[in-house]
């Protein structure tokens, strides 16, 4: 029996540290070689380790949300367990004719070996885990996520990792089982029952780099905010001429495009709004290119993705690459260099968007642009007569150091006159 000792692989360009999302294995189960067994999180991007051999897991360092240094020792394997199923059936037929009769043909390995890995037995709805009145399911992010999206209280899911840690296989065994189901059909009762549950979860992964971010935003930055409001009405009708007669190749349009295109255009007069400040340097760095970051809600958090040279783009190439990079960040797929770099940032809530946003800057950049939704709501006309119009408000933030009020009101006002006459996008 030989004993691999893993190590934390360099895991990006440049990357010393990273910090433990989640472990998709357990002391005694069997790895292949390549296959994934840990989920780590380096700056904005979550990343995934594969196994570099074959065996038995014998023991696992690191919790969820430490952070460890490339080339820590992290998991031990025994490689000697990794070979025997394919050999073993062979000698087993040989032996038991001359060995005693049924304790030596070494069923107890195959069955170490089998039970944490199929685990076959929910076929029944699993019994509630048996956990003390007020303690909280122990599970990752990942895991509470997907058991919000199917309505399932962790607190009846059995947990198999260490000290009870419900993993994704929990969760699928539960769901294959029924438990689903009867966690719905089971939380009936009165409409006015009280609700008692408290939950405690630790911050980790993409959401604590969140957090870290926001407050070295809003403890750096100082934010002014400018809102202003578009009548949309022109842009909707092209939006809405553009879909029906697009082509089967290009994508739907949304709002987004348009708003990335008349910043594009606005922002060569006020340079100032698309740059980076170093702080600590005193530096800004102002941009021609417009690598435009779009911030995005994924399972595990805000991303912003960006799309590169925002500026060499038609509407129909910035809603092609949208789409594409927002798969990517919510699949989990997006790369290093797909989260980094933006120049300036778009946030959005779509239709729940709201009246007014105060957006927080993306660091270290000079400022944000935030999409509310858009209403119909009456106006008057040039001729005094009450007409119903598409309205939304756009509301943005500029780091007041970089960018006075007047400077951050022309940058509006500029893309407001590109939103509300759309045909001078195209001239």
């Amino acid at each position: 029996m030989s004993e691999y000792r893993y190590k934390l692989p360099d895991v990006g360009e440049g990357v010393v540290e990273a910090e433990i999302v989640e472990w998709r294995i357990k002391v005694g189960d069997t790895v292949e070689e390549d296959q994934p067994i840990l989920d780590v999180m380096t700056d904005k991007a979550t990343v995934e380790v594969p196994c570099a051999v074959n065996g038995t897991v014998t023991k696992i360092v690191g919790e969820p949300g430490d952070v460890i240094p490339v080339g820590t020792e992290i998991l031990f394997i025994d490689t000697g367990g990794a070979p025997a199923p394919s050999e073993d059936p062979e000698e087993k037929s040989a032996e038991p004719k001359d060995e005693a009769p049924k304790e030596e043909p070494k069923p107890e390995p195959a069955k170490e070996e089998k039970k944490p890995e199929p685990k076959p037995e929910p076929k029944a709805a699993p019994a509630p885990v048996a956990r003390a009145e007020g303690d909280r399911p122990l599970a990752s992010p990942a895991v509470r996520q997907r058991a919000m999206e199917n309505d399932i209280d962790l607190s009846t899911v059995p947990g198999t990792g260490p000290a009870g840690r419900i993993t994704h296989q929990d969760l699928d065994d539960f769901i294959a089982s029924g438990g689903r189901l009867a966690a719905r059909a089971g939380g009936g009762g009165s409409s006015r029952a009280k609700r008692t549950g408290v939950e405690e979860t630790k911050i980790i992964g993409l959401r604590r780099k969140i957090a870290e971010n926001m407050v070295k935003a809003k403890t750096t930055i100082p934010h002014i905010a400018y809102v202003e409001e578009i009548d949309l009405t022109a842009l909707e009708d092209l939006r809405k001429h553009l879909n029906a007669t697009k082509r089967d190749d290009q994508p739907k349009l949304t709002l987004i495009p348009f708003l990335a295109a008349a910043l594009c255009r606005a922002l060569p007069q006020t340079p100032q709004a698309n740059a980076h400040y170093d702080t600590e340097a005193g530096v800004l760095t102002k941009y021609e290119a417009v690598h435009l970051g779009i911030a995005t809600a994924t399972p595990n958090g805000l991303m912003v993705p960006t799309i590169r040279h925002a500026e060499a783009m038609d509407v129909w190439e910035l809603a092609t690459e949208l789409g594409r990079l927002a798969k990517a960040a919510r699949d989990g797929k997006a790369t290093k260099d797909e989260l980094s770099g933006s120049t300036i940032t778009i946030t959005s809530l779509g239709a729940i968007g709201g009246l007014v946003t105060t957006p927080v800057i993306n660091l270290p950049e000079t400022a944000i642009i935030g999409v509310n939704k858009m209403q119909e709501l009456p106006r008057f006309d040039e001729g005094g007569l009450v007409v119903p119009r598409k309205l939304m408000n756009l509301s943005s933030s500029f780091d007041h150091r970089i960018v006075d009020g007047y400077e951050a009101a022309v940058l509006i006002q500029n893309v407001k006159g590109y939103l509300e006459n759309p045909a001078t996008l195209f001239m």
